[in-house]
């Protein structure tokens, strides 16, 4: 072949396969390596069960990938700030800082504080190295449940990997129970927040202290010895940002450092998890720990305990931290019924 006809060619080559990857495919395809590896791409509209709120906050780029753990701080607490703004718009209550057993919490209080001898416990989110949800996780929940909210600002990996959150959490626990009987307290968070709701339940079991009356596991999971199904799907913002190709051991060293990842208290799937208290799960259909919430759901009815589940329909992880969606208001109406039904009204 003539060199012009050969620079011709890889032209129109090049130009097709620019064409291809710009043209969004229209079916769906699927092959499978001899492992069992699927290698597909899928056309997934958008569920029409899902309000218009949340039809337009699926059409939301994500946006970019944070570069260091800093300035994923940095963004972290300021979008916690401008989010717990408007649940304080939505829900009014009063916040204060203290500390209780030397550990930093956030106390919040409903205005109409109709429960005074009871007390939530919460643990943020923020993949354990930053809080996003100290203040969205904590303000509705007191107002709708008229209940104290202790969120606990618990020290944080990498500097301070596993347990330390765990020792933080049960620190506030036990100074707790000078006040309040343990079945008027509730433990629950979201996301690490919900990992570390289970880790702190299996601990206070092997420590004989009383467990509280309730837990709250909204998107966890219980196992950091292998992947999940949902993580290799879905990102943060579930079909749309990086989606990087998993290992079988999720990449989360930095929390658990050396810990062994099946030690029970770290992965309470491998605990006795016997005689938990009475507990509500809350995942999303394209959420990357929708696996592992409901793996974890499973062994806690396997064990004989009372364990609920809701899965929201096409919404991604943690979807309940944006406060403008009507799902969003119904997550934290069956979080609200669930923890004045446990704690008695």
């Amino acid at each position: 072949m003539r060199p012009f006809h050969l620079h011709l060619s890889l032209l129109l080559l090049c130009t097709a396969t620019l064409a291809a990857q710009q043209t969004p495919p229209q079916s769906n395809t699927s092959t499978l390596d001899p492992d069992g590896t699927a290698r597909i791409t899928r056309v997934i509209p958008i569920p029409p069960a899902l309000s218009p709120e949340a039809r337009e906050a699926l059409r939301r780029p994500a946006p970019p990938d944070t570069p260091s753990l800093a300035d994923r701080r940095k963004g972290t607490d300021a979008w916690q700030t401008r989010a717990g703004q408007a649940s304080l718009a939505a829900y009014p209550v009063h916040i204060e800082s203290i500390t209780i057993a030397g550990v930093p919490v956030r106390n919040v209080t409903p205005l109409d504080n109709r429960h005074p001898d009871r007390v939530l416990i919460n643990v943020h989110g923020g993949g354990f190295n930053s809080d996003s949800g100290s203040l969205t996780e904590s303000i509705p929940i007191a107002n709708l449940t008229h209940t104290r909210v202790v969120s606990i600002l618990y020290r944080l990996a990498p500097e301070h990997p596993f347990p330390a959150a765990v020792d933080d959490t049960i620190a506030v626990y036990r100074d707790l129970l000078k006040t309040y009987k343990p079945s008027h307290i509730a433990l629950y968070g979201t996301s690490a927040g919900a990992i570390l709701t289970a880790e702190v339940a299996v601990r206070l079991k092997q420590l004989n202290l009383p467990l509280p009356a309730a837990l709250g596991i909204f998107s966890g999971l219980g196992d950091f010895s292998q992947g999940t199904d949902s993580q290799a799907m879905y990102s943060l913002r579930g079909l749309t940002g990086s989606l990087p190709v998993i290992t079988q051991v999720p990449p989360d060293t930095e929390y658990f450092a050396t810990t062994n990842p099946k030690d029970p208290v770290l992965s309470p799937l491998y605990a006795d998890l016997h005689n938990m208290p009475p507990t509500l799960f809350i995942t999303s259909g394209r959420d990357l720990l929708l696996s592992g919430t409901t793996i974890l759901h499973r062994a806690f009815l396997r064990n004989g305990n009372n364990a609920q589940l809701i899965v929201f329909e096409g919404l991604p992880h943690a979807f309940w931290n944006d406060i403008s969606l009507p799902e969003t208001k119904e997550a934290y109406t069956y979080m609200a019924e669930f923890f004045n039904h446990q704690l008695g009204h």
